[in-house]
């Protein structure tokens, strides 16, 4: 037992002089006092008891995180926790934790909330046991649970999976296993970081047009009542469900609420209190703006269809790419999303038990995933393309915008478009476009700066509107 003592000292003085002599710092980043601004991130998931926060023993009596294993539960259970400070994983991709076991285990564990590198990062901790407090380290170059590496940029969560198995890939390849666990955790620590500058929208999302209430089912947006009251926290009514590992906040653009989603490898958002029937329902829009370029990305998102049970049967899901409505070059500018609510736009998917396409009698989520790592989103509803107007030349105006422009412009109305031209003050055509579309997007990148004016067509009406390119 002295010689395994002394093992353990030698490895944590190795592990103190390898991080001084390489050059980075552990600083701390969570613990579980009072004072922390940090720590649990909303309930369990994956059928885990909720961890307690308690006065730990042995040579750490501060207050510690103690997480208890479900036999029953499923393996890839566990907690999101917000680090009180961001960790940056630009040069070392190491971090350490103070952990305290009776026995011998293996847990997995992620940084979250990624700017500047992959948005959710996996590494595998191991623990031997012996009833000590230890602190072990952990590398986030690993591609384990199917993430991308190594980590790279600042981070703002941590999630801890109380169960792996050494040698694993997945969860499910083979099954990991879940014995009886308890453990405790205490000083996450890492390299200091510090938030960059990320651009932000400075205008606001497109007004949508006067709809008739019974031809909205509103998820997001000012213009419209939402289908139910979703907050930003918990498994259900959140924009911010703690089963996805993106962080959505509630933001102010030009005085209008934007939502803005961090880390966005996966977010959901639920509302079974407002649980809704989508049939008749004809298309869906939604407006997002994103710093990252969106040359080879994509933004995909579905709709979650129940059918009456206690979760999904099908769903509705389609896939955004520089091949349809997410144009390559569209970062720093509002797109504008507004397509047929029906296959064969949406791909309709059926989900053990299943057998219901093409059913959306019953839609109780909405969940996007992406490599776009930071999407601002506004006005996402499912509408039946009526406007509450009976003037033709008012509901066929369009809208412009980004207004100036520099790469991209895009001319929106809830009519078709059947024709846009483009004309410098010289009177001279310098773009046109035939279209049959509710949304035109035009590249303007090769024009000179200067003014400007836009002809659209639309029912037979012409108008005129300038604009700026930069």
């Amino acid at each position: 037992m002295k010689n395994i003592t002394l093992k353990i000292k030698h490895v944590l003085f190795l592990l103190a002089f390898l991080t001084t002599s390489l050059g980075y710092s552990q600083d701390q980043l969570l613990g579980f006092e009072v004072s922390e601004s940090g720590g649990v991130n909303g309930g369990p998931f994956g059928d885990g008891p909720a961890p307690v926060v308690e006065t730990g023993t042995g040579t750490n009596t501060t207050q510690v995180l103690k997480i208890v294993g479900n036999p029953a539960g499923q393996p890839w259970q566990g907690i999101n926790l917000n680090l009180t400070s961001l960790v940056n994983l630009t040069t070392t991709k190491t971090m350490t934790m103070d952990v305290f076991s009776a026995t011998a285990i293996t847990f997995l564990v992620k940084v979250t909330g990624g700017v500047g590198g992959p948005a959710v990062v996996a590494a595998s901790a191991s623990h031997p046991g012996g009833s000590t407090w230890q602190t072990i380290s952990f590398t986030f170059d690993t591609s384990l649970d199917g993430q991308a590496a190594p980590a790279n940029g600042t981070y703002s969560g941590f999630v801890i999976h109380t169960y792996w198995a050494p040698g694993a890939v997945g969860f499910f390849n083979p099954t990991v296993p879940t014995p009886e666990r308890t453990f405790y955790v205490d000083n996450i620590k890492g390299p200091l970081g510090t938030p960059p500058v990320i651009a932000a929208p400075t205008v606001a999302a497109p007004t949508p047009p006067n709809r008739a209430a019974a031809d909205v089912r509103s998820i997001f947006s000012d213009a419209y009542a939402p289908v139910g009251v979703i907050g930003y926290s918990g498994d259900d009514n959140s924009y911010n469900t703690s089963w996805c590992p993106a962080t959505t906040t509630l933001v102010q653009i030009e005085g209008n609420n934007t939502n803005r989603t961090v880390g966005l490898g996966c977010e959901g958002v639920g509302f079974l209190a407002g649980r809704f029937d989508a049939t008749g329902f004809t298309r869906f829009h939604m407006d997002i703006w994103t710093p990252t370029t969106t040359q080879d990305k994509v933004f995909s998102f579905k709709f979650s269809n129940w059918n009456g049970t206690t979760g999904e049967t099908n769903a509705w899901e389609y896939t955004a790419t520089n091949a349809n409505v997410l144009t390559s070059g569209a970062e720093g500018t509002w797109i504008s999303i507004d397509i047929p609510f029906s296959a064969p736009t949406f791909n309709c998917i059926n989900t053990p038990p299943g057998n219901a396409c093409p059913s959306v009698t019953d839609i109780a989520q909405f969940v996007m995933t992406s490599n776009l790592d930071i999407v601002y989103y506004d006005n996402l509803y499912l509408h039946k393309n009526t406007v509450l107007s009976t003037n033709d030349f008012e509901t066929s105006n369009a809208r412009i915008y980004p207004n100036p422009a520099d790469n991209i412009l895009n001319i929106e109305s809830s009519m078709s478009i059947e024709k846009v031209s483009v004309y410098n003050l010289l009177g001279q055509e310098v773009i046109t476009k035939s279209t049959n579309a509710e949304l035109v997007t035009l590249d303007v990148a090769n024009l000179q700066a200067g003014v400007y004016v836009v002809k659209t067509s639309i029912n037979g009406n012409v108008s005129s509107t300038r604009f700026i390119k930069e």
